[in-house]
């Protein structure tokens, strides 16, 4: 059987696929992530913030740790000279507070959004594992 018919056919249900995804794109999350893209605090930060979907005043956004990835992996991952270090050196304990900070600006632009009532975070497992990070 010829394969073009259902390459066309593959084509044009990933095409419409992409289309619907594009259409339903709520703009305020692009919106919002042009905030936070333009926030000069965060600018210089080798994590980008980023709003996922703001459904119900709820803004979903984007993060490197959790529970269940312990911060010192992204902090490893993020500034190469502190791969060697243990998490009570300083210059750890001083980079979980910029991150703690940079984190919480972020939250806080995307809250002074009038449709965004509070915000929730989502493990940005894509970035991590992007810079080697290895997830449970």
């Amino acid at each position: 059987m010829d394969r073009s018919p259902r390459m066309l056919v593959v084509l044009a249900v990933v095409t419409a696929l992409a289309l619907l995804y594009f259409v339903n794109r709520d703009p305020r999350v692009g919106e919002l992530n042009a905030q936070l893209e333009a926030a000069p605090e965060l600018a210089d930060y080798p994590y980008r913030f980023r709003v996922l979907e703001l459904a119900d005043g709820i803004a979903v956004m984007s993060t490197p740790r959790s529970a269940e990835v312990p911060v010192s992996r992204f902090l490893h991952a993020a500034f190469p000279r502190l791969r060697n270090l243990p998490v009570t050196d300083p210059a750890m304990m001083q980079a979980q507070q910029q991150l703690a900070e940079r984190q919480g600006r972020a939250a806080a632009l995307v809250r002074e959004h009038p449709d965004v009532s509070d915000v929730r975070w989502e493990l940005d497992r894509r970035w991590l594992q992007s810079h080697g990070v290895q997830l449970p």
